[in-house]
């Protein structure tokens, strides 16, 4: 696996990510050693979670799975965990004054832990556009993108006001399943679970398209003619 990671496009980003992770991870483990707390610890967890849609994605590219089946239930099993690489952008709540570490350190450590999981959401989002090429069009796969990113911001709500979990598709599926058909039934009554969704997904896309655009720009400067 390491031989065609080093041959494909997805070797320089995975090295940046590794160290901005181990990054993060240093972060935390200087925080306690000042406060001798564990507070944010559990950022590094989000951030193995928010590693796995990247991990799923990465695996289907670089070995070019083409069983329609495969890929179907890959792309399922990323979707349930695509939410959690932007769900860690809500644990800035966490963001108080203490006494023992200063503010801003902590709001460094959270926004370094963020954008590691943005980044491992947004690369495999790519991942799957470029997967999704073989079969339908630009614009339908763009379509299909905004639809994601939606769903994700959804996903976040539950997780972060409701408190589900990936896994809970499996361990307490009737009641996962329960809490979303309720506010698809009577929307009125949940506007606060719209109004996360609507607005964290508007932000995601705004986000993610002009990653897109930027990725699509050429970076190697042109010769200037004397």
């Amino acid at each position: 696996m390491m031989g065609k990671l080093k041959n494909s496009q997805r070797f320089e980003i995975t090295i940046l990510l590794i160290l901005m992770t181990l990054f993060c991870f240093s972060l935390s483990i200087f925080r306690y050693y000042l406060s001798d707390t564990k507070v944010f610890f559990f950022l590094n967890w989000n951030l193995f979670l928010a590693w796995i849609p990247f991990i799923i994605s990465s695996f289907l590219l670089i070995f070019n799975i083409k069983s329609k089946i495969a890929l179907a239930f890959a792309i399922v099993v990323w979707i349930l965990f695509f939410p959690n690489s932007p769900y860690i952008l809500t644990d800035l709540f966490h963001l108080k004054t203490r006494n023992s570490v200063p503010i801003w350190y902590d709001l460094i450590v959270i926004l370094s832990y963020a954008w590691a999981g943005l980044i491992c959401g947004f690369i495999s989002l790519l991942d799957i556009e470029k997967m999704f090429s073989s079969y339908f069009k630009i614009s339908t796969i763009s379509i299909i993108a905004v639809l994601f990113l939606f769903v994700s911001s959804f996903g976040v709500y539950l997780g972060r006001f409701l408190r589900w979990n990936s896994w809970d598709v499996l361990n307490n599926p009737f009641g996962l399943f329960n809490d979303i058909a309720v506010r698809f039934i009577y929307p009125l009554d949940y506007t606060k679970t719209w109004g996360v969704t609507v607005l964290m997904g508007s932000m995601l896309n705004f986000m993610y398209f002009m990653l897109r655009s930027v990725r699509k720009e050429s970076f190697i400067p042109e010769k200037i003619e004397n």
